[in-house]
């Protein structure tokens, strides 16, 4: 399955990069290099200036500043680490099968596209759920071959969706035409928990497994490993900015390196 780069690392590095140049300025410093990328003034910035965002986050803004500080010869001490968040286990062959069961076993045709669209842009295409929510059908296209869904928004990129959940997913397009992939007409988009309650709600048998988007997203990405992938591509294609952030997903896959460095080294190893 062919599978479409959109190069996100290097816009991921610029607003990183952006946004601790805008720490620096509120508190008098220059602008340049050597001052701003100096260790210190880097533990400040992912402590002080991010103490808001998710520790996950964080961890990957302080991975992308060390990258730059090593490329200008920065030196110091490398703070405390900051673990990601855990990666959800991706579902086997039986829980996909279930939860296709599980979608085509709604009340109504809107709850059977939704469940359905949140399965296909899950597991086939490893949407996060705020890019489920804002998908529309004409951001799905059919080339022939593939069918390729186009995110916008700060991950921009276009995503070949696997093979298995392509016919679904391109009739639930052709129905919405313009308007939203996932409950459209549904007021309240912009929910935090829009998606979560959507599928808590779900007509399903206590036992069965449960649709998640993140666990449809650790899918898409451990599927991707397990067949090789290259590693450029995947990140490209999930709008991953760093490849170290691949390694939470690799201990579900086998034959995939499983630490960081390996990851780095793999990547580097392709880029020849």
């Amino acid at each position: 399955m062919p599978m479409v780069a959109s190069g996100r690392a290097p816009a991921r590095r610029a607003s990183v990069l952006a946004g601790l140049e805008a720490f620096g300025r509120d508190r008098g410093l220059a602008t340049i290099p050597a001052v701003l990328l100096d260790r210190d003034v880097i533990e400040a910035y992912v402590v002080v200036g991010c103490a808001t965002l998710a520790t996950s986050t964080k961890a990957t803004y302080r991975s992308v500043l060390y990258r730059l500080a090593d490329a200008v010869g920065s030196r110091g001490a490398r703070g405390v680490a900051l673990s990601g968040a855990p990666a959800a286990r991706p579902y086997d062959e039986a829980e996909r099968r279930a939860l296709r069961a599980i979608a085509l076993a709604q009340r109504d045709e809107q709850r059977r596209a939704s469940a359905m669209a949140m399965l296909c842009l899950g597991v086939g295409a490893g949407l996060r759920p705020g890019e489920l929510v804002a998908l529309r059908g004409g951001d799905i296209v059919n080339s022939g071959d593939t069918v390729v869904v186009g995110v916008d928004g700060g991950y921009g990129r276009r995503v070949p969706v696997a093979s298995r959940y392509a016919p679904d997913l391109w009739a639930i397009a052709r129905r919405c035409g313009a308007g939203p992939v996932f409950r459209p007409g549904t007021p309240g988009r912009d929910y935090k928990n829009f998606v979560g309650e959507f599928a808590r709600d779900l007509v399903a048998d206590p036992a069965a497994p449960h649709l998640s988007m993140r666990r449809g997203r650790a899918s898409f990405l451990c599927d991707h490993l397990a067949a090789s992938a290259p590693l450029g591509v995947l990140l490209d294609i999930a709008g991953i900015a760093e490849v170290e952030s691949l390694a939470r997903y690799a201990r579900w896959a086998a034959g995939v390196p499983h630490s960081k460095a390996a990851l780095r080294g793999r990547l580097r190893a392709e880029r020849r």
